[in-house]
């Protein structure tokens, strides 16, 4: 859990009129005609987009819209970093993250579900503190869990429904200068990109096994996931936490392939990534997702 708020690092540094009626009344042919102009005078110049514009709901929109939220950082060297946060990531430097990672509000980390997704953050409006023509790119590694003690406005920075970024000093650093503490942001989801192939690390015991996805592209986010192995069919494997996946199935002594699906509902399958000989606390490398 990422305790939020403003850090206590330190540092040195938008016809004018209607026409008369007539005096006598109009043919009806005439009536007629007039009343169909009208109609389609009016038809053509009622603003289409204005009507669909109002009709569409939040959810519908592009998932490249900026939108606004706020971001705090932590200190350097903080030990959530080996801990690797409620994503299950572990070390996030060993993995690959380093310091380009970010914990989430409840009313963005939707459970664990969105642990692996990219987004892009740039500060906004505080010409005091941003450092202008800047962005950033992060992925979801840790939840910022509420504190209900304080109001969402006044020191619950986590608290529903606020969009809620914490990141290491490193990375705020590159948008804004610390001085800035709580500070606006526009942020957007991107897709994410990885070198190497998705990651499978073994973990579990007997016929418990628990896997950890890492190292995704694309979407970022894994939304589901199966298993294979050379004497059985594809098992669906359920979400233990974050990104570790778990089945309860004897799956030692045979080569195992992985279906993974992200949440834009991308299917990639990766066969006999593990080998017949593999073992716990063992990491396998798969094929990628497009970025």
């Amino acid at each position: 859990m990422v305790k939020c708020g403003h850090s206590d690092y330190t540092r040195p540094a938008f016809y004018s009129k209607l026409t008369p009626m007539a005096r006598a009344l109009p043919s009806m042919s005439t009536l007629i005609q007039t009343l169909t102009l009208t109609l389609v005078l009016f038809t053509v110049s009622t603003p289409v987009t204005s009507h669909l514009s109002s009709s569409l709901s939040p959810s519908s929109s592009s998932s490249s819209e900026w939108r606004s939220g706020r971001a705090t950082y932590y200190a350097a060297s903080d030990p959530r970093d080996v801990v690797g946060g409620a994503c299950g990531y572990g070390d996030l430097e060993k993995s690959g993250y380093g310091k380009a990672t970010v914990g989430l509000s409840s009313a963005l980390f939707e459970r664990g579900q969105i642990c692996g997704a990219c987004f892009e953050l740039r500060c906004v409006e505080d010409l005091r503190w941003c450092i202008p023509g800047t962005s950033i790119i992060v992925t979801a590694t840790n939840f910022c869990a509420p504190n209900f003690g304080f109001p969402a406005d006044a020191g619950g920075h986590c608290n529903p429904p606020n969009h809620h970024f914490v990141l290491p000093i490193e990375a705020f650093e590159k948008i804004a200068l610390w001085k800035a503490g709580n500070m606006p942001v526009q942020y957007r989801r991107i897709h994410c990109r990885k070198e190497g192939g998705i990651r499978f690390t073994m973990n579990g015991s007997g016929i418990f096994l628990s896997v950890l996805i890492s190292n995704v592209a694309g979407a970022g986010d894994v939304a589901a996931v199966k298993i294979k192995g050379s004497q059985t069919g594809w098992l669906p494997m359920g979400r233990n936490w974050g990104q570790n996946w778990l089945i309860n199935a004897d799956l030692r002594d045979q080569p195992l392939s992985f279906e993974v699906t992200t949440s834009d509902a991308i299917t990639l399958t990766s066969y006999s990534v593990a080998p017949k000989d593999w073992k716990f606390g063992q990491t396998f490398e798969g094929k990628q997702f497009q970025s």
